[in-house]
């Protein structure tokens, strides 16, 4: 009762209105619509990487921070590059607005507050990929980081670290399923406008984003099944991140089959994410 006190409090009421007022500039929702469109762009790499995996051209499972390397090593790779730092800072931007001028009317209730909470965790991860992207650009050296399974050691090394390992596998398959649900309810249209296109195009950008949105939830929650194994058996060796488990799905039978409609459901998400920056009511 005191947090939500401390949280309803006159001098958090002016910071969520001055936070509000700087959402509601114009250029916040410009920098929201590239962050969008940025996010589109990273997973349209890791899908395209992974159809070519799957039809054994060559490509591979990569997660987001292997995207932006591919980005790199392409052509105009530092000048495609820092438009997409750009485009990430944009996103992490808009993260954080979604969390603390609760641009999505989510409200100060526990099931608001654990809404913007997501927002301000997904923020803190793509500021750490925009970071990188930055760093990739300006030719800094950059380590490897952790991992996945690196912080998961270190989280197991905590008191009940293994009880938190498993709780955050479980929090991962929460919001796989709950991916699941936005597809199947295509609850996505509420922020999609999209009035202006024929009632055909608007019935094929619904399955396509359905499709997406599903596929995305296949990967979380493979993610946090391995998450929930590796703290059962205290083996952090056994937490996978995403591009480990696109390699996991491809090892399964027809693991190329099943690689391919995975990919292609990332792919088709980029896609939700490109009309996200463009009719997303913001």
């Amino acid at each position: 009762m005191a947090t939500m006190d401390v949280m309803r409090g006159p001098g958090m009421e002016r910071l969520s209105r001055g936070a509000k007022d700087a959402a509601n500039h114009p250029w916040a929702k410009k920098l929201g619509r590239m962050g969008y469109a940025a996010k589109g762009a990273v997973y349209a790499i890791i899908g395209v990487l992974a159809l070519k995996l799957a039809a054994g051209e060559g490509g591979r499972a990569t997660d987001s921070h292997g995207a932006v390397a591919t980005v790199a090593h392409g052509p105009f790779g530092i000048a495609l590059l820092s438009l997409l730092a750009v485009g990430l800072v944009g996103f992490v931007v808009w993260r954080f607005a979604q969390a603390f001028a609760d641009t999505e009317d989510k409200g100060s209730d526990a099931k608001g507050i654990a809404a913007r909470a997501m927002y301000f965790i997904s923020g803190a991860i793509y500021g750490s990929l925009a970071l990188f992207a930055v760093k990739t650009v300006i030719g800094a050296s950059q380590d490897k980081g952790k991992g996945t399974q690196g912080w998961t050691a270190t989280l197991m090394e905590q008191p009940f670290g293994r009880v938190l390992v498993v709780l955050v596998g479980l929090g991962i398959i929460g919001f796989a399923l709950k991916q699941f649900h936005t597809a199947w309810k295509a609850k996505f249209r509420e922020k999609l406008t999209l009035t202006g296109l024929a009632a055909s195009h608007q019935h094929r950008i619904e399955r396509v984003c359905q499709f997406g949105i599903a596929a995305r939830g296949v990967v979380f929650t493979v993610i946090g099944g391995f998450l929930v194994l590796a703290g059962v058996d205290a083996n952090p060796g056994e937490a996978k991140g995403l591009g480990e488990a696109l390699a996991v799905v491809a090892r399964q039978p027809a693991g190329d089959v099943l690689l391919g409609v995975v990919a292609a459901g990332l792919v088709a998400y980029a896609a939700y994410l490109f009309l996200q920056a463009r009719y997303r009511q913001l």
